[in-house]
């Protein structure tokens, strides 16, 4: 029986629970066997007699029905496994009980209470599994559905409400302060702190101004904004994310063809069992006792619990991710985490910031440099350099206005600041100027590591210099040595020179770096590390790192919260937080965890109760009636579910 449409079946399977076990309640009271467990008299004579019977075919055929079509595809396509298992046992059951009805057989044959008891078990399970196996597209709809109703889109100097299902590429729409994006997008106008935590997983609201994108289904959390729009409808993020999450769910693991062949492994070893049982004991003259053994065999063998094992771990696992930013493309990527030899990170935009930001400062004497940095950001406040925007993002407080403006071609610019003519820009600026010796120091300390060197002239005065580099991300010292704490190895590839690349790797405390590496080469790197023995797992952006993914044992793409059709990534991590790959390795271990106690608990079960039932220590007054069987089957059913719940206590953030 497939998976699809797991909401569809769970509803069915429920509504089939409840009402078969409506019909059951009866049956099971009029049961001789359970009135003398309570100590009560069954009503004999009239119609009391065929109540069991007729509600038990009602039960069979109606709660049944979906095991015996399961059982009739698996045979069809000659791979007998759980559901041929689960119709043998209930129409055994129906065929003897009928026959103990109709005096054609011995009266301790009569099993309605127990098959229809087996019915609403299997019912259960399977209601359980289908509803849990849906619950991570479910979240995620759930989260699609906290998409506004309507937009309000922004023409000329109008704004017209319009349902979000006629916004367009290219509209603009205002967003509201507390209200969610209606759409992905790029902010045009305005700035606020946005909730993306449905994205991401982070729970700190995040910054967007002009430039940036945003996330449909994200919130502006302070100040209004315009967006223009840039995808809607299926091209979305969330869209996107509900895509992987349902590969991630088709995807077959090893764990699960590992349970479909001890599934099937399962149904020879119980069909011989239940066949030895039924030869033995009809050998052995007692009849009766073969066809309740025979029975008895059939019910405890049916593998509901194996079913469950890897089916329950996976869906709640890609749920429990999915919710926290981790998005499992591919089960067999997540499965190989676990035995990871060394992290490969992609240096820019990784490990770094991917831009340029002021790390350090020297100023001439008789200078502050907070006034340094406020005369420099203000002379580049009309520039559109990155350069010069990482110098106005680092100024302290407010930025003085600044008048006649200049641009010089390979020098840098100029205005005027405060009564002071400012200029700044790389060393062709200095000309005749001469830095003090303590500006000279620090800028050839920070030339020798590869960073970026601005000079601050006021009035022909070398006044400060700024060195500007690609930031280390705060976590990533946190990254390194966590992987390295669980005794991972760390290494990073960048196409940078390699002083700049050396100096970075350095200051984390990585194993190896690999530098000047042009991006169609890493793959190449890749595969040298494999050649060593290691199993490696790589984290890039997606984008240029796409071969090295691929070749990649495990392959992760960060900082794709915007951008989730990454195809060469089996992981795909919606923050740009380096620590989430931490997260990534407790995921596998404890999924590839659960998954080997499930199915030790599930197979092992079945192993164990199969010979008792079948009557191999009755010699040493041990016997396993059959509806103690179905209560075992049941309950190893709920050990199964139960443990795989456990996973929900996994906190996978940093």
């Amino acid at each position: 029986m497939g998976h699809g449409g797991h909401g569809d079946h769970a509803a069915v399977f429920r509504r089939k629970f409840w009402l078969s076990l409506l019909l059951s309640v009866p049956v099971v009271a009029l049961s001789p066997m359970f009135a003398d467990l309570l100590g009560y008299e069954v009503p004999h004579g009239g119609g009391w007699t065929w109540i069991p019977p007729v509600l038990g075919t009602v039960v069979f055929a109606y709660g049944g029905w979906p095991f015996v079509t399961g059982a009739v595809g698996e045979l069809k396509g000659r791979r007998p496994g759980m559901m041929t298992l689960i119709a043998m046992a209930i129409t055994v059951a129906f065929l003897a009980s009928w026959a103990a009805t109709l005096d054609i057989a011995s009266h301790r044959l009569d099993f309605w209470w127990e098959l229809v008891l087996l019915i609403d078990i299997m019912l259960l399970g399977h209601w359980l599994e289908m509803r849990a196996l849906g619950s991570a597209s479910g979240a995620l709809d759930a989260l699609a559905a906290l998409l506004p109703d309507e937009a309000e889109r922004v023409t000329g100097d109008e704004i017209e409400k319009v349902p979000v299902a006629r916004l367009d590429v290219g509209d603009v729409v205002l967003v509201r302060p507390g209200g969610r994006v209606p759409a992905d997008g790029t902010v045009v106008d305005g700035s606020a702190a946005f909730d993306e935590s449905m994205i991401t997983g982070e729970s700190r609201a995040v910054g967007r101004s002009a430039g940036d994108r945003v996330v449909a289904g994200t919130v502006a959390t302070d100040d209004a904004v315009r967006v223009e729009v840039t995808a809607v409808g299926e091209e979305t993020a969330l869209a996107g994310i509900r895509r992987l999450v349902a590969d991630a769910q088709a995807s077959r693991s090893r764990a699960q063809v590992l349970a479909d062949k001890a599934a099937a492994l399962l149904f020879y070893y119980a069909a011989g069992a239940a066949l030895i049982t039924l030869l033995v004991w009809s050998i052995l003259g007692n009849g009766a006792s073969a066809i309740e053994k025979t029975v008895t065999v059939l019910v405890i063998a049916c593998p509901h619990a194996l079913g469950l094992a890897i089916p329950l771990v996976i869906a709640i696992s890609t749920e429990l991710a999915a919710r926290q930013g981790i998005l499992v493309k591919d089960r067999v990527a997540l499965e190989r985490m676990r035995d990871t030899g060394v992290v490969l990170f992609d240096k820019t935009g990784t490990l770094t910031e991917g831009r340029p930001s002021v790390t350090d400062i020297a100023v001439a004497p008789g200078w502050d440099g907070d006034r340094m940095l406020a005369l420099a950001a203000a002379a580049e406040t009309d520039s559109e350099h990155p350069l010069a925007r990482a110098i106005v993002a680092a100024a302290p407080g407010a930025v003085p206005r600044a008048s006649g403006f200049r641009s010089m071609t390979a020098m840098g610019v100029e205005a005027t600041v405060e009564g002071h003519r400012v200029r700044v820009g790389g060393p062709r600026l200095l000309g005749d100027a001469d830095p003090d010796v303590r500006i000279a120091d620090a800028t050839s300390a920070w030339s020798d590591r590869g960073a970026s060197v601005i000079y601050v002239l006021a009035d022909g005065e070398v006044i400060g210099a700024l060195a500007l580099e690609d930031g280390i991300r705060p976590e990533s010292r946190q990254a390194v040595a966590d992987l390295h704490a669980a005794g991972i190895q760390v290494a990073m590839i960048t196409g940078d020179a390699r002083n700049v690349a050396e100096a970075v790797g350095k200051e984390l405390g990585v194993d190896e770096v690999f530098a000047e590496v042009l991006p169609a080469d890493k793959d190449a790197k890749v595969a040298e590390l494999q050649a060593r023995g290691l199993r490696v797992a790589m984290v890039g952006d997606g984008v240029n790192d796409a071969p090295a993914l691929a070749r990649a044992d495990v392959g992760i793409a960060i900082g794709a919260g915007t951008d989730v059709a990454v195809q060469s990534a089996g992981v795909v991590l919606a923050s740009d937080d380096p620590r989430a790959v931490v997260g990534v390795r407790r995921l596998s271990i404890a999924v590839h965890r659960k998954m080997i106690q499930n199915l030790v608990w599930a197979a092992g079960y079945n192993v164990v109760t199969v010979p008792l039932a079948a009557g191999a220590l009755v010699w040493a007054g041990i016997d396993l009636p059959m509806e103690v069987g179905a209560i075992l089957m049941s309950l190893s059913t709920v050990v199964v579910a139960l443990n795989a719940q456990l996973l929900r206590r996994l906190d996978l953030r940093p």
